[in-house]
């Protein structure tokens, strides 16, 4: 396999983890656009949550350098049962019948333990590509970009469309990091 070949692969990778990380901040959108939400609002929940996607898997990575350095060559199959194990997680959350605690989002606090609320699962994503010497900034980037990029489509959707919509792209966003998981297993 040539070097193009393996970047491009690698681009396609990290674009669908980020879009399935992603979900999961739409989904939540969803149920807070369905509250009202102004532009503002939407600017500054959506930034923040790109920030957060930012950081938490850049801590991720090199929390994963880390720990890949020690686990050698088993790091592969641990890489890979996180990533089953928080797909599998996004999918079994997005099918509870619990309705999940509102956030206030015209509080700077709310705004922020929502974002990294949704911004957690990115670490453990992290930890997993950092184990694989993924492109650090192409992957922070990218996990920013469409974090932000897909609760803005989740607060606007909310505000005009149903709750069902937010639970679906949650499962969606598990079972796609399920199946990288069990690739980097297998």
């Amino acid at each position: 396999m040539d070097y193009a070949t393996a970047q491009f692969g690698q681009l396609v990778t990290i674009t669908v983890m980020a879009v399935a990380l992603g979900m999961d901040a739409f989904s939540l959108s969803v149920g807070i656009g369905m509250k009202g939400v102004r532009r503002f609002d939407i600017a500054r929940i959506s930034g923040l949550i790109a920030i957060f996607h930012v950081l938490m898997p850049l801590l991720g990575m090199f929390t994963g350098l880390y720990v890949g350095h020690l686990l050698g060559a088993i790091a592969r199959y641990v890489s890979g049962g996180l990533l089953v194990l928080l797909g599998a997680h996004m999918v079994w959350a997005s099918f509870r019948e619990e309705g999940a605690k509102p956030i206030d989002h015209t509080r700077l606090w709310g705004v922020v333990l929502f974002a990294l609320s949704v911004s957690v699962d990115s670490f453990s994503v992290g930890v997993s590509l950092g184990m694989f010497r993924s492109s650090l900034l192409l992957t922070v980037l990218t996990f920013g970009f469409f974090g932000g990029l897909m609760s803005v489509i989740g607060l606007w959707l909310g505000s005009r469309v149903g709750k069902n919509l937010g639970d679906y792209g949650e499962a969606l966003g598990g079972a796609i990091l399920l199946a990288f998981g069990l690739l980097f297993i297998f």
